[in-house]
């Protein structure tokens, strides 16, 4: 049975198929995603407030060399199989290099379900992934381009994810267990928020089906083969820095995830002439309904067993 979180995700992909006249109400999907966000950082700051030390720092940096290296993996793979323009492999690959918050949050709801434990202090490595993938798609579309817009620089990090998990990470790591004030409300409604997350996130994907009769073979295969890479990558390199059980899977659920978020914003500023609908079909319409219904659960029934 697929845990109940994914199961809204499915109702959601049904309102759509079946156009249904349910609406979600407008605003609704913003409000669920600052939650989520905040969330998120508030609990990866007051678990980090009690585990901060050297060895946490020495995983962050392999995490963040993890985090550059998937856009290098996907951008060849898109380039020269996919025969996609230059600004398109750049533009796509730094999706693919950056991560999915609200994959990442089914992927702890699946866990707390099952009972089985992870760092708590994981959300610290969910913020570090958002950006350096970034770069690295604008660097291999024009290496000038970095150096050359202070505005998007400040667009990424002031973007919404990067500003309100850090914010959170941060405001949690200060008060730690003098936030338990708000727990309650960040908290026990988490699993709430994300079903009806999921259900948004289903009616998005189910309205982007349409869009995958004009897609390419490849691009269908990319958006499935990408993922498994990647997470058979972040499965490697969090048995390398020494994760539990929980924590391998997190990082094989970030390395498999693409951002749909804090990338899209990015690429559009600094990459206008890239085929932006191509990047968000693959990612979203793609990737995201993989990963929620078949990857996370393949990824956690693996790494069990291998454990």
């Amino acid at each position: 049975m697929i845990d109940i979180v994914i199961a809204f995700f499915a109702l959601g992909i049904i309102a759509s198929v079946v156009k249904s006249r349910f609406e979600f109400p407008a605003g609704l999907y913003q409000t669920l995603s600052i939650f989520l966000m905040l969330a998120i950082g508030l609990k990866g700051g007051i678990a980090l407030a009690d585990h901060s030390s050297p060895s946490v720092a020495g995983q962050a940096l392999v995490v963040i060399a993890f985090g550059l290296m998937l856009p290098f993996i996907a951008y060849p793979l898109l380039r020269f199989f996919g025969g996609l323009p230059r600004q398109d492999c750049a533009s796509i690959a730094a999706h693919y290099g950056s991560v999915s918050v609200g994959t990442y949050a089914v992927a702890v709801a699946v866990l707390e379900s099952r009972g089985i434990a992870y760092e708590a202090y994981f959300p610290l490595f969910v913020v570090l992934l958002e950006v350096p993938a970034i770069a690295v798609g604008i660097v291999m579309a024009d290496r000038s381009l970095l150096a050359k817009s202070r505005k998007l620089v400040h667009e990424v990090v002031t973007s919404q994810g990067i500003l309100l998990m850090s914010g959170g990470l941060l405001i949690g790591f200060i008060y730690g267990e003098h936030a338990a004030s708000i727990k309650p409300f960040f908290q026990d409604l988490f699993h709430g928020v994300l079903a009806l997350f999921l259900l948004n996130m289903g009616m998005i994907a189910g309205k982007k089906l349409g869009e995958l009769k004009n897609s390419s073979v490849f691009i269908l295969s990319f958006g499935v083969l990408m993922p498994l890479i990647g997470a058979i990558l972040g499965g490697l390199t969090g048995s390398l820095i020494g994760l539990s059980t929980g924590g391998v899977i997190l990082l094989s659920v970030l390395g498999a995830s693409a951002s749909y978020i804090a990338v899209p914003a990015a690429m559009l500023e600094a990459l206008p002439k890239a085929n932006h609908s191509l990047s968000i079909t693959s990612s979203l319409a793609i990737t995201f309904p993989f990963n929620v219904v078949v990857g996370i659960p393949v990824y956690v029934s693996l790494v069990q067993w291998l454990s």
